[in-house]
């Protein structure tokens, strides 16, 4: 694993406008890197990364097993008990995943291991399936990098057969807060995915979803939303006052993905595989063994973006970024080392796809704790 220095691309940036990608840049920062990438071998993308990934997932899928009927355990995960059965249902049923993402810590040496799992939004994901592609293209086409490099990206072909898993009998709603130009951004791309699957679909912002008489949601145009993507977190649909009128079978990612997006999973992970290679102890903050750890990362079960997380060193905060989740439930993780070259620190993005290791998105900051202006990197198999 190495970072190296590329020359950008000419014009790049009106290709990202045109794609669909203006926020490259965001509040006056800029959030895509064109003139650098990080390297890779096949044998760390493969040995590393994809297979270590696929058991994670495996892994996780087992964990919604055992714990989706308990109520020791979802009381852990502060899962509102009112909605349980929810959760239960939507497993029960199958309903269909689509995408997950692993931050995963991997510094060049030893195994890969697992900070948290994003298993809702999809943050970074057209980043990653569909503009680092285009810029390995781009600089293969341009002579800078060899026609044989290779890049670990089967996202946008396994988004598309994802979609295709779902039945096409019925609009596919797409919603997100369409104000922002990422979440907006984001589920244009997805949605353009499940027009490629052969989909019918519809674009609204979230805050039009309405309800009918029968307590079915509705779009703008007052139809039934039969099936619906929705740029939002499960912990906070939970809480919404509409929350009473959710069900299963309507909503992607499903009501189940509530436990898998909850960094109360960590904990729950080691407990079932202590010393597992790719996993890091973790302990819920009220268990003696997470004050007993001195280099130690502390995180709110809910939480975007690194708010209100804090890294220790010698049992001292070393790092800690603010947020809106300070009130929130906590867990204490081991530290794990990043990545680190040029006062820079990268954290891996692995992405399951269906059920399969599809691909991988950099992301990296001055600061060990990934945030929401966390640069992104294409990255390629040397």
């Amino acid at each position: 694993m190495r970072r190296f220095s590329i020359p950008e691309r000419a014009g790049w940036r009106d290709a990202a406008r045109e794609a669909g990608f203006g926020f490259h840049a965001m509040y006056g920062e800029p959030y895509w890197v064109d003139d650098a990438a990080y390297g890779f071998s096949l044998a760390e993308i493969e040995d590393r990364i994809e297979e270590p990934s696929a058991e994670l997932h495996r892994m996780c899928l087992d964990l919604v097993a055992d714990v989706v009927g308990d109520d020791a355990a979802l009381d852990r995960l502060a899962i509102p008990p009112e909605h349980r059965a929810l959760i239960r249902d939507s497993w029960t049923a199958g309903d269909g995943t689509i995408y997950g993402r692993f931050d995963l810590a991997y510094d060049g040496t030893g195994p890969a291991r697992l900070l948290e799992y994003n298993a809702d939004t999809p943050t970074s994901i057209f980043e990653a399936a569909f503009f680092q592609h285009n810029w390995l293209i781009d600089q293969i086409e341009g002579g800078v990098l060899d026609g044989a490099t290779d890049q670990f990206n089967l996202l946008q072909e396994s988004l598309v057969a994802a979609f295709a898993a779902l039945p096409a009998d019925r609009i596919f709603h797409f919603a997100c807060w369409e104000e922002n130009e990422e979440d907006h951004g984001t589920t244009r791309y997805l949605m353009d995915c499940a027009v490629q699957a052969g989909h019918r679909t519809e674009m609204l912002d979230i805050r039009a979803i309405g309800v009918d008489a029968q307590g079915r949601f509705t779009d703008r145009q007052q139809r039934t939303i039969d099936r619906c993507f929705k740029l939002y977190p499960w912990e906070d649909m939970l809480r919404e006052p509409f929350a009473g009128f959710l069900k299963p079978g309507v909503f992607v990612e499903p009501p189940w993905k509530a436990i898998l997006s909850n960094k109360g999973i960590l904990p729950l992970l080691w407990e079932r595989h202590p010393d597992h290679p790719n996993l890091l102890p973790a302990f819920f903050a009220d268990d003696p063994r997470a004050g007993a750890m001195t280099d130690a990362v502390s995180k709110p079960l809910f939480s975007r973006e690194g708010e209100n997380v804090a890294i220790s060193r010698g049992g001292a905060v070393v790092e800690a970024a603010d947020g809106d989740y300070a009130g929130e439930a906590r867990i204490v993780q081991q530290y794990a080392p990043l990545f680190e070259t040029d006062s820079l620190f990268a954290v891996l993005g692995s992405w399951i796809v269906g059920d399969r290791a599809a691909g991988l998105g950099m992301r990296e900051d001055t600061t060990r704790i990934t945030r929401n202006l966390s640069r992104f990197v294409p990255h390629v198999i040397e």
